[in-house]
């Protein structure tokens, strides 16, 4: 195999992310939903006999070390291969925005040049290199939606039904490190724990259909929910009418949204924009990027648009290269992204290594 062309590399949301505690190194303990989405980067590699590894940006220059080499450099490195590659890369995801796009990019690297230098590791293999090149790459390499604990490298299988998001990203980019080193970072008061799971033990645990335990609602002295028996069926499968229910509601939240508005107005800017037309909003990640997940009706009406409200030019746009199903059937303010995207059921490259 000489080359791997049109790699995809799909961003993620957090439906919910809670901070629980903090270790003595100082990473933040997480728990989260992770939900793979159809926004994504595309990847190109070609295999090189000299062991050299160079990047080729199609697009927005990327910092020169950024993590797809570390991620090449890492897998060289573990397997003794003497082969390179000439990665390149079509930057789709807004950068600064929490939804994974460099972790994401990475671990399409790993699965790919796993194939393309013949290695065939296993994902079991993949992981370890996955963790140390950071927290949210070992998901995407796990290539599942995911119930995620520690600091991104304990990952329990759940099945997300075909859901619609509306997605937008403000202009603004707002750093990890100013995020979580914030006073308004608050620890939420409840623990969720996955029923029968060795991972409350501290071992790494990929279940499907896992039971979720939940949160703490509203103000405190609530009591701690059961994620199993709000969100989840008997099967262990989240409804779409359940996620919208709680989405509107206030149920789950992501800790650092508070701290993410404080920085910046155009994240509640954002979140506002999409709660007036769409009934709920959240931030993903440590954003700066804002969420709405739609209900039947307004997927419904998404599906029959046909237009992107009274901007005829990206209307056109859209329809040249085949993507006005995913625009956004409202006029975005100046500078923003944002796009229509579903849910994915599980990674596009998950066939590309074993479990």
């Amino acid at each position: 195999m000489l080359a791997l062309y049109d790699v995809p590399a799909p961003a993620k949301l957090n439906l919910f992310l809670h901070v629980v505690g903090k270790r003595p190194d100082g990473y933040h303990l997480l728990q989260s939903l992770f939900v793979l989405i159809d926004w994504a980067d595309t990847l190109h590699f070609e295999r090189r006999s000299d062991g050299a590894l160079h990047r080729h940006d199609q697009g927005d220059a990327l910092p020169a070390d950024d993590l797809c080499l570390r991620a090449a450099r890492a897998l060289q490195s573990a397997s003794g291969v003497s082969f390179g590659a000439d990665i390149h890369i079509e930057k789709r995801l807004p950068a600064g925005a929490g939804m994974g796009g460099g972790s994401s990019d990475a671990a399409s690297t790993l699965l790919a040049l796993n194939r393309l230098w013949g290695l065939n590791w296993p994902r079991s293999r993949l992981l370890p290199l996955a963790l140390k090149l950071g927290a949210d790459v070992p998901f995407f390499v796990g290539g599942r939606n995911a119930f995620v604990e520690g600091i991104g490298e304990i990952l329990h299988a759940v099945r997300v039904p075909p859901t619609r998001l509306a997605v937008v990203k403000p202009q603004v980019s707002i750093g990890t490190k100013e995020i979580f080193s914030s006073p308004l970072l608050q620890r939420s008061r409840s623990v969720a724990i996955v029923a029968g799971s060795p991972a409350v033990n501290g071992r790494n645990t990929n279940h499907g259909g896992v039971e979720i335990p939940g949160n703490t609602l509203g103000s405190p002295g609530n009591s701690a929910i059961t994620m199993a028996n709000e969100i989840l069926d008997t099967e262990g499968e989240a409804t779409l009418e359940k996620l919208i229910e709680h989405a509107v509601s206030g149920w789950g939240r992501n800790d650092l949204q508070p701290p993410a508005e404080a920085a910046s107005s155009e994240v509640s800017d954002a979140l506002h924009w999409l709660q007036t037309r769409y009934g709920n909003s959240r931030m993903t990640g440590s954003g700066s990027a804002v969420f709405a997940i739609l209900s039947a009706s307004q997927q419904d009406a998404d599906d029959s648009n046909a237009s992107l409200g009274s901007n005829s030019k990206a209307t056109s746009e859209a329809k040249a290269n085949g993507s006005l199903n995913n625009s956004l059937p409202f006029d975005l303010p100046p500078k923003w992204a944002g796009r229509m995207c579903r849910s994915l059921e599980v990674h596009p490259l998950l066939g590309w290594a074993d479990d």
